[in-house]
């Protein structure tokens, strides 16, 4: 079973998250399992501080690193089996892409993420964890909403969890591509019409119109894709 561990002092955030939709029946059924840890039961004093003003000065609070590595050793102590692969979500990080998700929904080891808030982290927390993630060149309040878009990209991956597995083949990403348009019902809405291939029944030229849409979806909206594919094609060659 896939399991994580949310490092977070939000985490109220994260339990509302499991309690919705495929997440909480994919947890039901125990096909992975979501839990968190507080790190600010780890804080110093009596008022569990887990954060300081920042050495050199500057705007803003940052994570101290005695609560967050306190509480990553303590529940390192207590897994049985599996190993802890900590990743820090962060800016800094290694953008997060589908091929990523796929690898770690296949990780032998419980996934460790650790969210932020404030400024930033303690430079010192880095040399503690496997890797930095980050899900976009923007700036948020904290980490819970990555974390949770880490989540959701991971463990749907999961046989089982989304009721058609099938559907997990044909998506954006998976081969360097966006996915191709779809349609559904009504065959025409506001002389909008579904292209005729796809009511033809002939399956490989739906294969084949499929494969050209992805394609061209791909060139003309995201360029560093379309060259990718490109490379891979060449090298297929």
């Amino acid at each position: 079973m896939l399991d994580f561990i949310v490092f977070t002092i939000l985490p109220d955030l994260i339990k509302t998250f499991t309690a919705q939709s495929l997440i909480k029946k994919g947890i039901d059924k125990q096909k992975f399992s979501i839990k968190t840890v507080n790190f600010r039961d780890f804080g110093i004093g009596k008022h569990h501080k887990v954060d300081d003003t920042p050495y050199g000065g500057g705007a803003g609070m940052l994570l101290r690193p005695e609560p967050i590595i306190d509480a990553i050793e303590d529940v390192e102590k207590k897994l049985t089996g599996k190993q802890l692969y900590k990743i820090l979500i962060s800016p800094q990080g290694e953008p997060f892409k589908q091929k990523k998700a796929i690898s770690l929904s296949k990780l032998d080891a419980t996934i460790g993420l650790i969210c932020g808030r404030f400024e930033g982290f303690d430079e010192r927390i880095r040399d503690f964890v496997d890797e930095e993630i980050s899900i976009g060149d923007y700036i948020l309040l904290g980490g819970e909403i990555p974390a949770m878009a880490i989540i959701e990209a991971v463990s749907r991956l999961v046989p089982g969890v989304v009721g058609n597995d099938d559907s997990l083949v044909d998506e954006s990403f998976q081969a360097d591509l966006l996915e191709y348009a779809q349609y559904t019902k009504p065959l025409n809405f506001r002389d909008k019409v579904v292209p005729e291939v796809l009511i033809s029944g002939h399956h490989q030229k739906i294969k084949e119109w499929r494969q050209a849409c992805s394609i061209s979806r791909t060139r003309k909206n995201r360029s560093d894709l379309y060259q990718l594919f490109i490379n891979s094609q060449h090298k297929n060659d």
